[in-house]
C-alpha cells in the first residue's frame, strides 16, 4: 500500500509501501509490529543514549504538561525549567560565562551559531568578517547554514545558490587548514564550525593534534571556534560535550539529540560571555532578531533535565570511554572480510564499517542493501556513504557489543556478490 509520509534522506520510490514499522522501544532494544525483537545498534539517530521506554520520562513530560505544557520565551517571557536547564547546561560546559540559547534539534543550533558568530563581528565593526570555515566529512544538519557549509558534497549539491561565503577544509591536514585561512584572509573568518568527530560523514576519528591545531589557529587569529557536539556530546565520547578529550575551550557548542535522548526535540548554543556581550551588556542598544517559535519549550526542558539526572546518577556519560575499547576489540576483526574496507572505530562508543569499492561498485545502493541483511540478523544500524555506522545506546553490555559485531558479520556474508572479491594478502 502506497504511504503519505515522505522519509527524510530517503528513496522515496524505493521505500513507498514497503517501511520497515517500528512500534515500540525497551532499553538497547526496538521491536516492529509482528513483535520481532532488534537491537538499536544506532541509538535510532545517534540519540537514545539512555535507551528506549523510559516511563520517568514520559511522567515528567506528563506533570509539565499538565501544569504548561508550552509557551513562548520571547522578550522577557521565562518558564523554570527553561532557566533551569539553562543554568545547569551552562555549569557542565566548558565554555567560559556561558549562556544557553535553545531551539528545537541540532540544525537550528548550527543556523543559531553560524548567525552569532557573524552578528558578533558585525556589532564589534568588523563588517568583513562574515566567512565561516568547516571541514570535510562535517555534517551540520540540513538547515540553510548547515547545508551550506556541509562537508559531505551531495548534501551540498542539487538546490541552486545557497548562503555564500564559505570554505569548506581539509578533514585531517592541518597544514591545509592553515592554507584556507591564508586564501581567504583570518580578517576575514568570522567562525570555524567542526565536529570533534565527523558523524554522519563517515565516522572519522579525530588524528593526533588536529582539533587542538584548529583551537589554536583560531586563538592565533581571533576567529570563533563552534564545536558541533550534536552527535559527540552526553557520553557519546565520554564526557558531557565530547570536546573536553581534547583540553579545548572554544567559543560555541551546539548540541541537541542526547540533551533529552531523544524522548523530545531540543537542541541549542552554548556561548561564551564574549560572545553574548553585544546583545546582553547596553538595554536597548541591540536586539537578537532571530529565534525559534519553540525556544525554551517548558516540557522539552523538563525531560532535559531529567534526562541528565538519569545520565548522573546511572554514570552514563563515562559509558562512551569505557565502551569505546570493547567496541574496537568485537569490530576489528572485521578487517580481515573480503568486503570491508576499513573499520573506524576505538575513539567514543561509535564506529564505522567501510566497503571495499569493489563491493560499492558491483552492488547497487550496497551501504543501504548491508542495513537491511544486518537487520534481517537482528540488529539494525546506519547506512552511509560507503558503508555503515553503529552508536548503540550506552546501557547496552558486552552481550549487545557481540551481537552488534555477529550481526555485522551475518550482513556482511548475506550481500549479492557475484564475484567474490579475494582477500587481501596475510587477512
Amino acid at each position: 500500500m502506497s504511504t503519505r509520509l515522505w522519509h527524510p534522506f530517503s528513496d522515496m520510490a524505493a521505500v513507498d509501501g514497503h517501511e520497515f514499522v517500528v512500534d515500540r522501544g525497551e532499553g538497547p532494544w526496538v521491536f516492529d509490529e509482528a513483535g520481532q525483537r532488534y537491537l538499536d545498534g544506532c541509538a535510532s539517530l545517534w540519540y537514545a543514549n539512555i535507551g528506549h521506554g523510559r516511563q520517568e520520562l514520559a511522567e515528567v513530560a506528563m506533570a509539565q504538561m499538565g501544569k504548561l505544557e508550552a509557551y513562548s520565551c520571547f522578550a522577557d517571557i521565562a518558564n523554570r525549567p527553561a532557566l533551569e536547564l539553562a543554568d545547569r547546561l551552562a555549569g557542565l560546559a566548558p565554555v567560559d560565562d556561558a549562556r544557553v540559547f535553545f531551539g528545537s534539534g541540532g540544525a537550528d543550533a548550527i543556523d543559531t551559531a553560524v548567525k552569532l558568530a557573524r552578528g558578533y563581528w558585525q556589532a564589534r565593526g568588523e563588517h568583513r568578517r562574515v566567512h565561516v570555515v568547516s571541514r570535510e566529512t562535517g555534517y551540520h544538519g540540513t538547515h540553510g547554514y548547515g547545508t551550506s557549509i556541509t562537508g559531505i558534497p551531495p548534501n551540498r549539491e542539487g538546490w541552486g545558490v545557497l548562503a555564500g561565503e564559505n570554505t569548506v577544509a581539509p578533514l585531517h591536514d592541518l597544514d591545509g587548514v592553515e592554507k584556507v585561512f591564508a586564501d581567504v584572509g583570518p580578517e576575514r573568518i568570522a567562525a570555524f564550525v567542526i565536529e570533534p568527530v565527523t558523524g554522519a560523514g563517515g565516522v572519522h576519528l579525530p588524528v593526533d593534534g588536529y582539533v587542538e591545531g584548529v583551537a589554536e589557529l583560531c586563538r592565533r587569529h581571533g576567529v570563533l571556534l563552534i564545536i558541533d557536539a550534536v552527535i559527540c556530546a552526553f557520553g557519546r565520547l565520554g564526557t558531557w560535550f565530547g570536546i573536553e578529550r581534547f583540553g579545548v575551550r572554544p567559543d560555541m557548542i551546539t548540541f541537541a539529540k542526547g540533551v533529552t535522548s531523544g524522548y523530545l526535540p531540543l537542541g541549542g548554543v552554548i556561548a561564551s560571555g564574549d560572545v553574548a556581550a553585544p546583545w546582553w551588556t547596553t538595554p536597548g542598544e541591540r536586539t537578537l532578531r532571530h529565534g525559534p517559535t519553540y525556544s525554551g519549550h517548558p516540557t522539552a526542558c523538563a525531560v532535559g533535565l531529567a534526562t541528565l539526572d538519569i545520565y548522573e546518577r546511572e554514570g552514563l556519560i563515562e559509558r562512551g570511554q569505557e565502551l569505546e575499547n570493547p567496541l574496537f576489540e568485537a569490530l576489528a576483526p572485521l578487517t580481515s572480510h573480503p568486503y570491508v574496507h576499513e573499520v573506524r572505530a576505538g575513539f567514543g562508543f561509535l564506529a564505522a564499517i567501510e566497503l571495499e569499492q569493489e563491493i560499492l561498485d558491483g552492488v547497487p545502493d550496497a551501504p543501504n542493501v548491508l542495513l537491511r541483511a544486518v537487520r534481517k540478523a537482528g540488529v539494525l544500524v546506519r547506512g552511509l556513504g560507503k558503508g555503515i555506522a553503529v552508536s548503540p545506546p550506552l546501557v547496552v553490555g558486552q552481550e549487545e557489543i557481540d551481537l552488534l559485531a555477529h550481526a555485522i558479520r551475518a550482513g556482511l556474508e548475506d550481500l549479492p556478490v557475484e564475484s567474490p572479491v579475494p582477500s587481501a594478502p596475510g587477512a
